[in-house]
């Protein structure tokens, strides 16, 4: 059995939205990781929880304030129907906002993690040499937190692959458009075209098994005592 063209065509909308959600979160998750990591203030813990809400957060609930938010009434939708954007619900664009909401987690927490390790000294040096906070950010922070980026970037990515709640919500069934491989998955086994369905499901079952395996060959290893 070969994948049609409408398997291809799910597969291939899934690695773009992919990629743009994990590039987003890279831009966007990266200084937030960082002031949570570094940060005092009291705000840290709520901040802390609403960025990991996504996690324990039933994705339809998720998905069901996501389309208030970006309709017609909702402030998102306002916002772009006032610059003339139309409106995000059932377009790739709101898949892609979506998305980033929902990955967002994955970004930040293993970022969060290793700047968190990187601790006080190297920061320290780096201003004994007249390093601004912005540079030693750049040419220390970001060199020893290189791990915590290569898995936040790979978690973030393969979890945007295996949404279905979310994208289903927010961006329906349309193929070409929002129909990702989640979703192709569910519709061949609504139409009892079982073979398609577990090419598919085998596809991304082998995706997510390499993902780990990557994840746990590029882990640095622990220094015994």
């Amino acid at each position: 059995m070969i994948l049609t063209d409408s398997d291809f065509q799910a597969v291939w909308l899934t690695i773009r939205l992919a990629g743009i959600v994990t590039l987003i979160l890279l831009m966007f998750g990266t200084p937030l990781a960082w002031w949570l990591a570094r940060t005092k203030t009291r705000w840290k813990g709520p901040i802390g929880a609403i960025v990991a809400l996504p996690l324990v957060l039933p994705p339809s609930v998720l998905g069901f304030y996501l389309l208030l938010t970006m309709g017609p009434n909702g402030p998102l939708g306002y916002m772009t129907q006032t610059l003339g954007l139309g409106l995000l619900p059932f377009t790739f664009g709101g898949l892609v906002v979506a998305s980033v909401f929902y990955s967002l987690p994955f970004m930040v927490q293993p970022l969060q993690n290793a700047f968190e390790a990187i601790g006080d000294r190297p920061l320290e040096a780096a201003a004994t040499l007249r390093a601004s906070p912005l540079d030693a950010f750049f040419t220390v922070a970001i060199p020893l937190a290189l791990p915590g980026f290569l898995s936040a970037s790979i978690l973030t990515f393969a979890h945007t692959v295996g949404e279905f709640g979310v994208v289903l919500m927010i961006g329906g069934n349309i193929p070409g458009a929002t129909r990702v491989a989640s979703v192709q998955i569910y519709d061949h086994v609504e139409a009892l075209e079982y073979a398609q369905a577990h090419q598919l499901a085998a596809m991304m079952l082998v995706f997510s098994f390499l993902v780990l395996l990557s994840l746990y060959i590029w882990q640095p290893n622990p220094k015994k005592c």
